[in-house]
């Protein structure tokens, strides 16, 4: 009788025992479920939900992942596949949001619109930058990857090969030089953004960032906050085609005096990385590389 009244006395404590238990094992499930990430392979369609002015001709793109804890999933390094029909015909184009894993539920994209009838060279424009420009809030495009040649693993880790097939060479480096020509700034800003997010001082970067005027800089803010906040990190320079008065960078194509003044210098663990235009790879970095003697399995182009 002594015996069950105290049971029955102790029966609330047990109770609030219990639910203490099932929450902490619920929160250690809840830790252990995966973070659902976007980017399979396949093409997925994903939805326009904001389009924002940068200038006359730079667009901010923010697409909504399929849920709020969805993450776009994107290796550090890779990009991703847009692609649209034009014209009757598929047009696939490469991209690199300028938002990471960090920023669930969305993925960001800060796109150049090159408009028909500006440059005489390309009366057409670009034909997906065009329909992106088009697109309104509520809209889908398809978006595929991830995809790439390049991963950066952390801690200074680069992985590379020059195929899908090949097996990926590993390389550890404290020194990472980059060149980006337009809008292949994005994929630097991914890596510079990953780097600083680490809080290791002892990877240095250095960036020459190439465009035609300045009023083309893309990602100039944010590439100016990292400098201001990380002034022993990472440098950066500018060189423009048709500079305005005054100005205080470079002037001019890419050149092995530009690279010696603001690169590190070559050494076995200096990476150089490389987005632009082909012409501007091909014709102007790689030969300056060469005049400095970068090893080539340290320079890679996207």
């Amino acid at each position: 009788m002594d015996i069950g009244l105290g049971l029955f006395k102790s029966l609330p404590f047990l109770v609030g025992i219990s639910a203490v238990a099932i929450t902490i094992v619920a929160l250690i499930l809840r830790s252990k479920k995966r973070t659902p990430k976007t980017l399979d392979g396949n093409k997925i369609p994903l939805k326009l939900v904001e389009k924002v002015t940068l200038s006359h001709d730079t667009r901010l793109f923010r697409f909504e992942l399929p849920s709020p804890e969805h993450i776009l999933g994107l290796p550090i390094g890779n990009h991703v596949h847009l692609s649209a029909e034009v014209d009757g015909k598929l047009v696939v184009r490469p991209y690199t949001p300028v938002s990471s894993d960090d920023d669930a539920g969305i993925m960001e994209l800060v796109v150049k619109v090159y408009f028909k009838n500006v440059h005489p060279k390309f009366p057409d424009g670009g034909k997906l930058t065009q329909y992106l420009n088009d697109l309104v809030p509520g809209q889908t495009i398809d978006v595929r990857g991830p995809s790439g040649r390049l991963n950066y693993n952390g801690k200074g880790e680069f992985s590379t090969r020059p195929d899908k097939k090949t097996p990926p060479t590993i390389f550890n480096v404290t020194k990472v030089n980059m060149i980006a020509g337009g809008s292949g700034i994005t994929p630097m800003l991914q890596i510079v953004k990953a780097i600083i997010k680490e809080r290791n001082p002892a990877i240095k970067m250095s960036l020459i960032f190439a465009n035609q005027t300045e009023e083309d800089i893309l990602c100039r803010e944010d590439l100016e906050n990292v400098v201001k906040e990380n002034p022993e990190q990472f440098k950066l320079w500018y060189t423009l085609d048709r500079p305005p008065t005054g100005w205080k960078y470079s002037t001019g194509f890419i050149n092995d005096t530009m690279l010696k003044e603001n690169f590190y210098p070559p050494s076995k663990d200096t990476l150089v990385l490389m987005c632009g235009p082909p012409p501007m790879i091909n014709f102007a970095c790689n030969p300056a590389l060469e005049k400095l003697q970068y090893d080539t399995k340290l320079c890679f182009a996207y």
